[in-house]
C-alpha cells in the first residue's frame, strides 16, 4: 500500500466514523423517551416539572437538537464522551474500565476460532479421510447454528455446575475468560471454517500443488507450506470482520456470564436509555472495524507477493 492510498483510506474511515455518529445520535435522539425521563420521571420519586427541567439543562440535554450534535461531535474528537445520564459518571472513565475486559475476551476468542477453524479446515481438505473429512465439512453447518446464549448456559451447566471445573461465581480472572471465550469462538469458527475450505479446495486444483506433490512432499507439508499461505486471504477479511463485530457486540455473552464488559455496559446503556454510552459504544465499535480493516489490508501484501509487484513496479518505472 503506497502513501497516497494510506491517506485515502484514512480519509474513508473519518468519514466512517462521521456518519456513524451522525446515524446514532439521531436514530436515538428519536427515541420516544430519554435517560432523564426513564431515571425520574417515575411519579414515585415525586420530582416536579420543574426539578427534571433544572435536571435536563444540568445535563445538556434542553439543548437544540443540532447543538447537542455538533458539542459530542466536537467532544467525540477531543476524547470527551460527555457524562452518562444514569450515573453522572464521565463516559471516558466508563469506557476505559470496561473496554479492557472485551478486548481480552475478542483476542482469546477470535485466536481460539483461527486455531480451530484452521484444524478442522486441515482435516476437511486432507486426501484420503473419506467419511471423516465429510464429517468435518458439515461441522461449520452444525456451528452456525448454534445460539450463542444457548451455549454459554450449556457451558455452565456441563463445566461449572456438574463437572465443577470452572467457577462461575466469583473466578479469577482466568476461569473468568474461559467459558465467555468458548462461547464466542464456537460460531466465530463456522464462517472462517467454511472459507477456509472453499479457499483451500481452489487452491489445490491450481498446477503448482500438483507439482509439489509430484515431487514426493506429504499431504501435511503441502498443506501448511504451500496451500495455507496461499488460501489465507479471505479468511483474513474474514476474521477482520468477526472481531471487529465482537469487540461492540458481546452483548448477550457477557450479559450471561456477568463481565463488566462493552457488552454488558451496551445492555444496561439500552435498559436505561443512556444516550451518551450508547453513541460512546457505537464509535468504539466503528473504530475497532476500521483498524482492524485496515490492518488486515496491510498484511495483503505480506501473505500475498503478487500483491507487492504493482507498487514495485511503479517504483522502478519512477527510477527509470
Amino acid at each position: 500500500m503506497t502513501t497516497k492510498q494510506f491517506a485515502a483510506r484514512i480519509g474513508q474511515a473519518i468519514l466512517v466514523l462521521l456518519v456513524t455518529y451522525t446515524v446514532a445520535f439521531f436514530l436515538l435522539s428519536a427515541l420516544p423517551s430519554d435517560a432523564v425521563m426513564s431515571r425520574y420521571g417515575d411519579p414515585a420519586l415525586g420530582l416536579s416539572e420543574a426539578e427534571i427541567a433544572a435536571i435536563r439543562e444540568e445535563m445538556g440535554v434542553d439543548k437544540p437538537l443540532l447543538v447537542q450534535f455538533f458539542t459530542g461531535l466536537i467532544g467525540f474528537f477531543t476524547g470527551h464522551f460527555g457524562n452518562s445520564t444514569q450515573t453522572g459518571a464521565a463516559v471516558s472513565t466508563l469506557i476505559a474500565d470496561a473496554l479492557p475486559h472485551t478486548l481480552i475476551l475478542a483476542v482469546c476468542s477470535i485466536g481460539l476460532a483461527i486455531i480451530v477453524a484452521l484444524l478442522v479446515a486441515f482435516l476437511a481438505t486432507l486426501p484420503g479421510l473419506g467419511a471423516i473429512a465429510t464429517f468435518f465439512r458439515g461441522l461449520p453447518s452444525f456451528m452456525v447454528s448454534l445460539p450463542g446464549f444457548w451455549i454459554g448456559i450449556l457451558l455452565i451447566q456441563l463445566f461449572s455446575f456438574q463437572l465443577g471445573w470452572v467457577r462461575i461465581i466469583e473466578p479469577s480472572s482466568i476461569e473468568g475468560l474461559i467459558l465467555p471465550t468458548l462461547t464466542l469462538s464456537v460460531p466465530m469458527a463456522a464462517p472462517l471454517i467454511q472459507v477456509l475450505i472453499r479457499s483451500i479446495d481452489e487452491t489445490q486444483a491450481m498446477p503448482f500443488v500438483q507439482a509439489v506433490r509430484a515431487r514426493g512432499a506429504s499431504e501435511s507439508w503441502i498443506f501448511w507450506r504451500n496451500i495455507l499461505r496461499n488460501s489465507l486471504l479471505p479468511a483474513l477479511t474474514m476474521a477482520g470482520l468477526l472481531f471487529g463485530e465482537l469487540v461492540g457486540g458481546a452483548v448477550v455473552t457477557e450479559t450471561v456470564f456477568g463481565r463488566n464488559g462493552l457488552g454488558y455496559m451496551t445492555a444496561q446503556a439500552v435498559s436505561n436509555r443512556d444516550t451518551p454510552v450508547l453513541l460512546a459504544i457505537v464509535l468504539i465499535a466503528a473504530t475497532a472495524y476500521v483498524i482492524v480493516n485496515l490492518v488486515v489490508d496491510l498484511l495483503y501484501p505480506v501473505l500475498d507477493v503478487r500483491l507487492r509487484r504493482p507498487a514495485q513496479d511503479s517504483a522502478k518505472g519512477a527510477r527509470a
